[in-house]
């Protein structure tokens, strides 16, 4: 691997000589900014997936691309002298020096980092562009500067010198990014704000930059903005094979209907129903509905564990389909918007596709007033949670790549077996994976066979339980 020179150096030729005279201990780093230091390189960890390709522009000594544990990595920097630091301190990784507008590595990597990179751009049109460059189509680019209401903050630290002082270009705001983004190809996945507390302090850090940090106005006061951003789908449609599976407990009159509506979806298509210990004879129904269509490929599994998550995980484990769908066995949403799930994964604009309830009025008996109200309120959590759009987080019709959900199922260690339904535990990890989650709008139905199986008090607490310990998860812990 080389890299050629950047003939845009010259450019940096100021910010190289800050940068130098703080990597030569020319400057003094006060100590106080290792916190901040710290908190960012915390926030990155959860981002980026240990063992993944890294391309970090703007890396300095080295040390956050050190801490993300990846297989592969490269770091890239203006100031020589940090280069030489970077190398010295981290052997493993490589590190040339350069403009992030000019690098060229002639690869790919799974993930582009720009930490408080573009204060100090020469040309940011460029810059992403170049990143676009280095994106292949599951690259994460990964994205956070400043906010500009800390600029007279900085200028005081300067002064009483608990601040580096660098030669700052620019004070870019979250929305310049997002377009110039946009003009290189690439597209927002997720956007937040992060660290209210620069320091590391045992316990108040995470309170402060876990809780306070996500209130709604407070969030705005925040240190720093962060973008996680993928490619533009190239447009073309992929031709994908599908599995649906469909949890089924005591839904014996469904079967039938199920069978008959659900439409031949993708490049072939199968049905994988998991019975769930039912006492109305759906196991026979099921097993009769094989024998009388041998053509098709139905797929009968005994579920051995309880609950509708459990179901799903058995069913995803034994689908042979390139995208996995869920089918709720009450019909309440109909086969039939099944293809729409399809098209918008084939295309790319989504990679999760969150079925939403609550778009077309719902039909008379569908679902009761107190469930509607749960279910806005959990798509406000939700939506804070994981800084996407999701209006209805307990809509049973989830769509995915099996791929996307096997890295789901890899680090299901995280939050553990800790959901009964499987909602929040998709959800959660598609979230963590930086998916581009997408809602769809069905039409919701009542039922016309059985009971349901939610109990809208106790199962409403138990979902409370579960958000509050996955708010804990995603926003408290890792400033830990």
């Amino acid at each position: 691997m080389s890299v050629r020179v950047s003939p845009g150096l010259e450019a940096y030729a100021p910010i190289a000589d800050a940068f130098d005279a703080v990597a030569e201990g020319r400057v003094h780093r006060p100590r106080a900014s290792r916190g901040y230091r710290q908190l960012v390189a915390a926030v990155h960890r959860s981002i980026v997936r240990p063992g993944s390709s890294v391309l970090e522009i703007g890396s300095g000594d080295g040390d956050l691309l050190a801490s993300l544990r990846p297989s592969h990595a490269v770091g890239v920097d203006v100031s020589p002298s940090m280069v030489r630091l970077a190398r010295e301190r981290h052997p493993g990784l490589s590190f040339e020096v350069a403009a992030g507008e000019d690098a060229d590595l002639g690869e790919q990597f799974d993930y582009v980092l720009l930490s408080d990179v573009v204060p100090y751009a020469e040309d940011l049109n460029a810059l992403f562009h170049n990143v676009a460059r280095h994106s292949g189509p599951e690259t994460r680019v990964v994205v956070h500067s400043y906010s500009q209401l800390w600029r007279p903050v900085f200028r005081v630290l300067e002064l009483l010198r608990l601040k580096t002082r660098t030669p700052t270009r620019n004070w870019v705001a979250q929305g310049d990014v997002e377009s110039l983004l946009r003009l290189a190809g690439l597209e927002t996945v997720t956007k937040t704000r992060r660290i209210l507390l620069p320091l590391r302090i045992p316990f108040v850090s995470a309170f402060v930059n876990g809780v306070l940090a996500n209130l709604w106005i407070i969030r705005h006061l925040c240190l720093s903005w962060w973008i996680v951003a993928r490619p533009q789908p190239a447009g073309e449609r992929r031709s994908l094979s599908v599995s649906v599976v469909v949890p089924a407990k005591n839904e014996r009159g469904m079967i039938e209907r199920i069978v008959d509506e659900t439409p031949p979806i993708g490049r072939e298509s199968e049905l994988i129903f998991v019975e769930g210990h039912s006492t109305d004879g759906t196991r026979d129904e099921i097993l009769r509905q094989i024998e009388l269509h041998p053509d098709r490929r139905i797929v009968y599994l005994e579920q051995t564990g309880r609950g509708k998550g459990d179901a799903v995980r058995l069913g995803f484990a034994h689908a042979t389909g390139d995208v996995l769908m869920i089918l709720d066995a009450d019909l309440t949403v109909s086969p039939t918007e099944l293809p729409a799930f399809l098209e918008a994964l084939e295309t790319g604009r989504a990679e999760f596709v969150n079925g939403s309830r609550l778009v077309y009025g719902l039909e008379r008996g569908a679902m009761r007033y107190l469930n509607i109200v749960g279910n806005k309120a959990f798509s406000l959590v939700f939506g804070a949670l994981l800084d996407q759009p999701v209006k209805d987080t307990l809509c049973g019709t989830k769509v995915l790549e099996r791929r996307h959900y096997e890295q789901i199922a890899a680090g299901r260690s995280y939050f553990g077996d800790f959901d009964p339904f499987g909602d929040f535990d998709l959800l959660l990890g598609a979230a963590r994976l930086n998916l581009k989650i997408v809602d769809l709008p069905v039409r919701y139905r009542a039922r016309t066979y059985g009971e349901t199986k939610i109990s809208r008090f106790r199962h409403g607490w138990l979902l409370l339980g579960m958000s509050v310990f996955a708010f804990r998860k995603l926003k408290i812990d890792i400033y830990r």
